[in-house]
């Protein structure tokens, strides 16, 4: 058994960033559901089909739960998830972080989120000489 992985974004930003990090993997290696949350949303619905979809992706190992601004709606809908058991929320979702997760998908769910946490605060750069 291996882990799921939710992503919960604004829009369509979820799908993107999967669609990315799967190219530059080559493939991607557990069970994945996206829930796009638009700005005018009911959010009990989208609490309750976030609910179905964790029930779907989870064979027991757990589910990692992906979202973009922390305090937003998608991840104001996450964090309720995270009162489920075998349910980790991550916040601020990037690319950096994704390819993470897809390339530890293997590990356990706390490891896999602790991985997601470092992918997403190492993907990030003020650039100048360092970058070079």
């Amino acid at each position: 058994m291996s882990i799921g992985l939710l992503i919960i974004t604004h829009d369509a930003v979820g799908r993107v960033i999967l669609e990315t990090a799967t190219k530059i993997v080559g493939i991607c290696p557990l069970a994945t559901e996206l829930l796009p949350v638009p700005m005018d949303c009911d959010c009990e619905q989208r609490y309750g089909r976030a609910c179905d979809l964790i029930r779907k992706l989870d064979s027991g190992s757990g589910v990692v739960v992906l979202t973009d601004m922390y305090g937003g709606t998608p991840s104001n809908i996450a964090n309720r998830l995270a009162k489920v058991a075998n349910v980790r929320v991550v916040s601020g979702v990037n690319l950096p972080m994704v390819v993470r997760v897809l390339n530890y998908a293997s590990l356990e769910i706390d490891a896999v989120a602790q991985k997601a946490q470092e992918g997403g605060r190492e993907g990030i750069f003020i650039c100048g000489d360092e970058c070079q």
